[in-house]
């Protein structure tokens, strides 16, 4: 009897090895949201953390087509997944779609990604004082391509860089595509001077040797690629890392949610994903689901305040 109880109560256990989790992309392959969510898929996929894992990429809008998707099948959407980063926030803040975090349920923060600008091959541009000289000479003759809109992320850091150069960042001259595979293929056929792009987005067409990569935004050299300075080096005092992370459908039950954040940080705890956070050069910065709401709510305060400050909230018609 006892026997048989046992089976009973091992067969009604929730098997976290059985999990099929969908990931969603907010954007066109190729991008930063996309290798993200593949990325991790395929490391949870591996480790045994979960049994099967699909991806999505659902473009347009700035990602608020695939948030407006998600909220209006949420009934439906407990095993997705949808990755973002800081653009959600500066997004909704200059009201570019009519959503925010606070409409979706906040799972994970898992990484850190800095940005960095880079150049074709065969550029004469060989660091960002030649971009500084540029600039200075004629700002509408350094064209920064980027995979975001004008006020986003892509856009958004350059004009910071600019701004702590003691440049007016809103003379820049910024080039927007959607998503990051977007921006890389329309600036490696000559649209734009320059490439504003996450570091982990630039690697593989760096080491294709088809772009260089002349400054990043970490606080010091990131030994993924260890000859490309830092803003700091170059005499600006400016730094920023991009996070990414995971969001679900509103309404998910606690429960399925805690699990889903407990999963990412074992995640991080394997030897696969060390291996893929390397190539990138990505860095861990995991919150779990109450820490990541706290930590977003922070930086929409800040971002909101920056954005006024930069003029960008005026230019956006508020």
């Amino acid at each position: 009897m006892m026997r048989s109880l046992l089976v009973l109560v091992l067969f009604a256990m929730p098997n976290a090895h059985a999990e099929d989790l969908h990931f969603l992309v907010p954007g066109g392959a190729g991008g930063g949201w996309d290798s993200t969510a593949r990325g991790t898929g395929m490391v949870l996929r591996n480790a045994g953390l979960i049994e099967s894992a699909s991806f999505e990429n659902i473009s347009g809008a700035g990602g608020g087509k695939a948030i407006g998707m998600l909220i209006e099948t949420a009934s439906h959407q407990q095993k997705t997944l949808m990755v973002n980063s800081t653009p959600i926030v500066v997004r909704s803040v200059t009201k570019l779609f009519p959503f925010s975090f606070r409409d979706l349920t906040p799972i994970a923060r898992v990484i850190g990604d800095y940005q960095v600008l880079a150049v074709r091959s065969d550029s004469e541009i060989k660091g960002f004082d030649d971009v500084l000289a540029r600039f200075r000479e004629n700002p509408r003759s350094v064209k920064v391509a980027g995979g975001s809109v004008r006020g986003d992320l892509d856009h958004l850091v350059p004009a910071l860089a600019l701004r702590a150069a003691g440049e007016d960042p809103r003379r820049l001259a910024y080039v927007p595509y959607d998503a990051g595979g977007k921006a890389l293929a329309g600036f490696l056929t000559g649209e734009g001077d320059v490439l504003s792009t996450s570091l982990s987005e630039a690697m593989e067409y760096r080491r294709a040797g088809r772009l260089r990569i002349i400054v990043v935004s970490a606080p010091a050299r990131v030994p993924t690629a260890a000859d490309v300075p830092t803003y700091i080096e170059q005499g600006i005092d400016f730094q920023f890392v991009n996070w990414r992370g995971f969001f679900s459908a509103p309404g998910l039950p606690d429960e399925i949610a805690d699990r889903y954040s407990s999963l990412m940080r074992d995640m991080l705890q394997t030897s696969e994903w060390e291996t893929l956070r390397a190539r990138n050069g990505w860095q861990n910065l995991y919150l779990d689901r109450q820490a990541f709401g706290e930590f977003l709510e922070q930086q929409e305060r800040d971002i909101r305040s920056l954005l006024l400050e930069l003029g960008f909230l005026r230019e956006a018609g508020l």
